[in-house]
């Protein structure tokens, strides 16, 4: 982790550039000395709360945008490792590539079923995009089944009581995607 006084000098860095403000006029809306915001910028000061305020109401942003950081433009996740969660007696396996980030409002798995799972899912709010990897797998609505394969897709929402069926004898695997539109 970047020590918080260059992540603070980096954002003020953007903020300004992004606006196209030069430090004079940034030291104008703001109130504080060019030196010091150069100096911040720079990363080789460290501002108080009081200081960081100044800036934050004379560019008119949060004062929590100062110590966000960036993430990378590119993540890559290996499933190795990630934290695999079970059920069913460790047939039903689920691999959280991209956690729900509430800025986001969608996560991203893979699920994969044992021969012979079945995984009743608890219903849930948002949405529900399955893509299916590889084997065969059932998805149960009430009375409704749909049968997929490699390739194929389903979309449903999440608070339709529905079941997972693996009746293979092959592992099945799919993405999911859980979009949550509130």
């Amino acid at each position: 982790m970047e020590e918080i006084q260059h992540i603070i000098g980096n954002n003020l860095m953007k903020f300004r550039k992004q606006r196209g403000l030069s430090l004079d006029h940034v030291s104008e809306l703001t109130g504080v000395s060019k030196a010091m915001l150069a100096q911040i910028e720079k990363g080789k000061s460290s501002p108080t709360v009081t200081t960081l305020w100044k800036i934050a109401n004379g560019l008119n942003i949060s004062f929590s945008e100062f110590i966000k950081e960036d993430k990378p433009d590119v993540q890559k996740v290996h499933i190795e490792d990630l934290n695999v969660i079970t059920d069913d007696e460790e047939k039903y396996r689920v691999y959280p590539f991209f956690p729900y980030h509430p800025e986001k409002k969608f996560e991203i798995y893979i699920v994969t079923l044992e021969s012979g799972c079945v995984h009743e899912a608890k219903t849930h709010l948002g949405e529900e995009y399955l893509l299916m990897k590889e084997g065969e797998l059932t998805v149960k609505f009430q009375d409704e089944e749909h049968l997929l394969s490699s390739g194929d897709a389903l979309n449903f929402m999440g608070n339709l009581s529905h079941s997972y069926m693996n009746a293979s004898a092959q592992p099945a695997s799919f993405f999911l995607l859980m979009y949550y539109s509130e």
